[in-house]
């Protein structure tokens, strides 16, 4: 029976029931994480090979000869532009190869801008303010990112097949103030949603005021899918082409990094985008810095190889973190379907389940759940400044906890749930 549709004695029972459910679990001080989407530990063994791959002085030249342990290279080595060509879905002449965190490459990116502007056009900073679109829920990180520009983040909402393009093209349109958007267009974070033609046709269309506006195409799961299985992956169409179509062929700019395809903090991230904007990343970068480390780059082209390796690399990840996402799917399914007032993503890859609870509750439930042990990511976090007008949506990271410890921190996380939802139900 759903409870809203329960009498007041019978929710006050079942509150009861509950709360001595949780009080055992508090019993056996648990210490349990699903706040961030980190690989386990299994995972990060899989890449233990690209810590021999290197093993002479000679395995140090890259293909075209460059001695990878001197100066120089700002654009990365030939082998990994093609590699994290894969991830980005375009060519490698079009890479730049970075340090470890395609977050850095965003940030500098924001920076850059402030400081030069894009291609000739006025400096964002010299603005009295500018404003930035942010599907919601979304990712945490962006959303700080702009933030600390003081750029003001305007929510728009996510729907089953990317952010309401409606919103969208509203807001792109109404003022050059407005000069951006964050996407994680493939297995979103955390929603799961992979962004459908049409969606990234009318993001490659858009009409905006500010003709400097930048689509930051963050594809950071574009390789992540649960299943070997071609038919229950999502396939994305590429940024690139609706925006040349359009004739603005300068507007996307593209990253990603291998931290969750190999050692999360001794990956390469990188970024692509048009011949036009590579060249002037290129000249700021140059100020900078002389290149990255080239004898990571060198050991993640080793090791990968290709896209063939890429693909039968993550396949040995996907065997891994399935289980884990099956058993979130059968956890909240079983325990919470019939309570109504829930709902809950059901993703084909990436590394999170978006879970909506019932209006009010989402504080209640993160706060319920760190007394008993179990850490959530922050009620709130999903929107920008950490505000959810709705106290909804509760990010569940499964991958890093073992599938012993994920199955009980799923217990006390749906026991949590029905807490919260009663005593809110019990107060009106």
């Amino acid at each position: 029976m759903a409870y809203a549709d329960m009498s007041r004695e019978e929710l006050t029972a079942l509150k009861v029931e509950l709360e001595e459910e949780l009080g055992g679990y508090k019993a056996r001080d648990l210490h349990l994480n699903m706040a961030r989407g980190k690989p386990a530990s299994d995972q990060l063994d899989l890449s233990a090979g690209m810590l021999t791959v290197l093993k002479t002085m000679d395995d140090c030249f890259s293909e075209d000869g460059t001695d990878c342990r001197n100066y120089g290279g700002l654009e990365g080595i030939t082998e990994a532009r093609r590699i994290m060509a894969v991830l980005l879905d375009d060519e490698p002449e079009n890479v730049i190869v970075g340090g470890n965190s395609s977050l850095t490459l965003m940030y500098n990116s924001v920076a850059r801008y402030m400081d030069f502007g894009a291609r000739g056009s006025k400096p964002w900073g010299d603005y009295d303010y500018i404003k930035w679109i942010c599907p919601v829920p979304g990712y945490d990180r962006h959303f700080a990112i702009t933030k600390s520009f003081g750029i003001d983040n305007i929510p728009v909402p996510m729907k089953d097949d990317g952010p309401d393009m409606d919103a969208v093209e509203a807001i792109a349109a109404s003022d050059e103030r407005v000069k951006g958007i964050w996407c994680v267009p493939k297995y979103s974070n955390p929603g799961g949603v992979t962004y459908s033609d049409e969606v990234v046709e009318r993001l490659g269309h858009l009409r905006c005021a500010a003709h400097d506006f930048r689509i930051f195409w963050d594809n950071a799961y574009s390789v992540h899918h649960l299943y070997d299985d071609p038919e229950k992956q999502d396939h994305l169409l590429d940024i690139s082409g609706p925006c040349h179509d359009s004739g603005n062929p300068n507007r996307y700019v593209k990253f990603a990094s291998t931290s969750k395809v190999t050692l999360s903090g001794a990956g390469i991230a990188a970024l692509a985008s048009s011949p036009d904007n590579v060249a002037e990343f290129k000249q700021r970068m140059a100020i900078a810095t002389i290149g990255g480390d080239k004898m990571n780059q060198l050991r993640h082209a080793r090791f990968l190889k290709d896209a063939d390796g890429i693909t039968a690399h993550m396949s040995k990840h996907a065997a891994i973190i399935r289980p884990k996402f099956e058993l979130v799917q059968e956890k909240l399914e079983t325990k919470l379907a019939g309570m109504g007032a829930c709902s809950w993503s059901k993703p084909n890859g990436g590394y999170f389940v978006s879970f909506n609870a019932p209006a009010g509750t989402a504080q209640h439930i993160v706060r319920l759940a760190k007394e008993v042990g179990v850490i959530m990511t922050e009620a709130g976090a999903t929107w920008p400044n950490g505000v959810d007008p709705n106290d909804s949506n509760i990010r569940i990271a499964p991958t890093l906890p073992p599938l012993e410890e994920l199955d009980t921190a799923l217990d006390v996380f749906c026991c949590c749930v029905k807490v919260a939802y009663i005593s809110r139900l019990l107060a009106v």
